[in-house]
């Protein structure tokens, strides 16, 4: 009995036994399944689907996924001229150093969630950090999320619940002792930016970028108002903060503004333009050349935190802050993080807040020195 024939499409049987379907698209050209089909049915099945997406209007040709990964994903990231620059540098090396080597030469419409999986599994096995293989996957996710909207695949196929999520170890925290024998260990000139990075909760970006105009004239208050960006190629440059809420006036606490007033005096130009904290010869301050100055690695191990990373000053900042009785809200707003919409809206009344903060810290480390003279000045038996 000959195979009925349908009113959308035509199935055959191959020579291996399986059923190959191909139907008419839009414009006229014949076209074949993408797969062949262990059934009859299944082919039928397979073309019926086709056929409705065709009335519905939400078919999609084929070819237009026909873009590798690595073309797509390279443009994707070329079209983003609002990323910051080190995101940019971020999304770029990411691409080449996890995603090109695997997945780069798949087309699109390739792409399937068993082969993201592969990926990721890949890179588990392989030892890259969790935070590295997190930060991979978003970067999967979003350029493929976008392939959705341009109509060049049907559905995203990272679908691993979790996968974007980072978790990093919990980093390690100075107390007010240590973060003051620290900066008694670096150059008398780099001092008070290890002082402002823990108790103004600055980023190292923040504190290369600070300019005399950004301190008020008794040294109560700093303003953060741009921050120092260093390229993989070793380019500088001056921009924006890192968020709107990065643009924030921070309350220096009492106890250190002495020695803020004395390093402007002692290592800054009287030019209001002038960078607080630079390299020996004056030049923009470069994190490679400060590590290398303050010999990071030794010093940090000389106060009893091997392993201690310049970023962990803010972490100490904001974890002094909080005992402060500081709100969620009123930390925010201090760091400059813009996490939620409210931390921006809060931003412009926490100054207030921001003051109790500073007291609070104050206190903290006249406690800590007073601790530290009465133990000086016991005599031994």
């Amino acid at each position: 009995m000959p195979p009925k024939k349908r009113r959308f499409g035509r199935v055959r049987k191959l020579p291996s036994g399986r059923f190959q379907a191909r139907y008419p698209d839009p414009n006229g050209i014949d076209r074949p399944a993408p797969r062949t089909f262990a059934t009859e049915t299944d082919a039928n099945r397979w073309l019926t689907a086709i056929e409705a997406d065709m009335i519905r209007g939400t078919w999609r040709n084929p070819d237009l996924g026909r873009i590798s990964l690595s073309d797509y994903l390279t443009e994707w990231i070329d079209h983003r001229p609002g990323l910051r620059p080190r995101t940019l540098d971020l999304y770029r090396w990411l691409h080449r150093k996890y995603i090109a080597p695997r997945l780069g030469d798949y087309f699109l419409t390739d792409l399937t969630p068993g082969a993201i999986r592969a990926w990721r599994a890949d890179l588990v096995t392989e030892g890259v950090s969790p935070t590295m293989t997190a930060k991979a996957y978003r970067l999967l996710r979003a350029v493929l999320n976008t392939a959705v909207d341009d109509e060049l695949i049907q559905r995203n196929p990272c679908r691993i619940q979790g996968a974007g999520i980072e978790r990093p170890a919990e980093r390690p925290t100075a107390t007010v002792a240590q973060v003051f024998q620290l900066a008694d260990l670096v150059p008398r000139r780099l001092r008070v930016l290890i002082l402002l990075a823990a108790f103004a909760s600055l980023r190292y970006g923040e504190l290369a970028a600070l300019r005399r105009r950004d301190f008020d004239p008794r040294c109560r208050t700093l303003t953060v108002r741009a921050t120092l960006v260093e390229r993989q190629d070793g380019t500088l440059t001056f921009g924006p903060p890192k968020t709107d809420a990065g643009l924030r006036t921070v309350t220096i606490p009492a106890a250190i503004r002495r020695e803020v007033r004395a390093h402007l005096d002692d290592f800054v130009d009287e030019d209001q333009d002038a960078l607080v904290f630079t390299g020996a010869t004056g030049a923009v301050l470069r994190r490679s050349n400060f590590q290398r100055t303050c010999n990071w690695r030794a010093s940090v191990a000389a106060v009893g935190l091997p392993g201690f990373h310049f970023h962990d000053l803010r972490h100490t900042g904001n974890t002094l802050a909080s005992r402060t009785g500081a709100s969620l809200a009123d930390l925010m707003a201090r760091m400059g993080h813009a996490s939620t919409r409210a931390a921006l809206i809060y931003q412009h009344t926490a100054q207030e807040r921001d003051q109790h903060i500073a007291g609070g810290l104050s206190d903290q480390i006249k406690k800590s020195r007073d601790r530290a003279r009465k133990g000086h000045g016991k005599t031994k038996k």
